[in-house]
Parts: structure tokens; C-alpha cells; sequence
């Protein structure tokens, strides 16, 4: 039931990043250094379930583009650590507001206690820890 809306969803939020210059991916890569600014490469892969070596293009453009910023770990010299610009911040909260505002544009076609129910249980199943999808 859930891979129709969820497909939509995705393909509503491809025009957004698309004119932000940004790939899903980027955005996965800019909210989680926005969420916690400073990480290895190897640490941001693990934290968005990413694989660390496919992850590098991606990690490439965002710093070709100034959203994101790779330094050498001076306590490492073999670890980049990265974090998100000024520039990269601006960006990630604009496609997070037209994605939010696109939700909510939709969230507003449910009556006020199927919205409040539904949003309940979406929020509850996603704190389930990933082990009990599959168990």
C-alpha cells in the first residue's frame, strides 16, 4: 500500500532538487552533515546506508559545487573529514521547505483527525529500529 505514495512522493521531490542542482543522494549527504556537522566519510555512509565507496560521486559534485567542504583528519591522514557549507545549509533548508510544503499541501487533503492518525502512525513506524522490518 505504501510503494505507490511513496514513489509519488519521491517523484514530486525530483523537480525540487533538480532546480537545487542537487541528487537525492545530495540531499540524503546535506541533511545528515546539517544534522551533525562534522563526519568522516566512512561515518556518513554507515549513518545513511550508504556504500562508502559508491558514495564518492556524489561526495565529489556537492564539493565541486561549494555545498560541502573535505578536509584531511590531521589525526588521520588516510580520513577525510567532512561538513556542510554556508552554501550547502541554504540549500538543504530550501528543498526541505518545498518538500515539507508539498507534504503539508497534500497532508491538507485528509480530514484534521485522519491527518493527526496518520501521521502518528507513520512517525511511530519510523522509530522502529530497522531490525524489526525484517523480522
Amino acid at each position: 500500500m505504501l510503494h505507490p505514495l511513496v514513489r509519488s512522493l519521491i517523484a514530486a521531490e525530483m523537480p525540487v532538487l533538480e532546480a537545487h542542482g542537487v541528487s537525492m543522494w545530495g540531499y540524503v549527504v546535506l541533511s545528515a552533515l546539517d544534522d551533525s556537522p562534522v563526519r568522516t566519510q566512512s561515518a556518513l555512509a554507515e549513518a545513511i546506508g550508504a556504500d562508502k565507496t559508491r558514495i564518492i560521486p556524489t561526495l565529489d559534485e556537492l564539493q565541486d559545487s561549494g555545498l560541502i567542504a573535505r578536509e584531511v583528519d590531521p589525526d588521520d591522514r588516510r580520513v577525510r573529514l567532512l561538513s556542510i557549507t554556508a552554501k550547502g545549509r541554504k540549500v538543504r533548508r530550501s528543498v526541505r521547505a518545498k518538500i515539507q510544503a508539498n507534504e503539508n499541501r497534500l497532508l491538507d487533503e485528509l480530514p484534521a483527525a485522519d491527518r493527526r492518525g496518520f501521521l502518528r502512525a507513520v512517525r511511530y513506524l519510523a522509530e522502529l529500529p530497522a531490525e524489526e522490518f525484517f523480522g
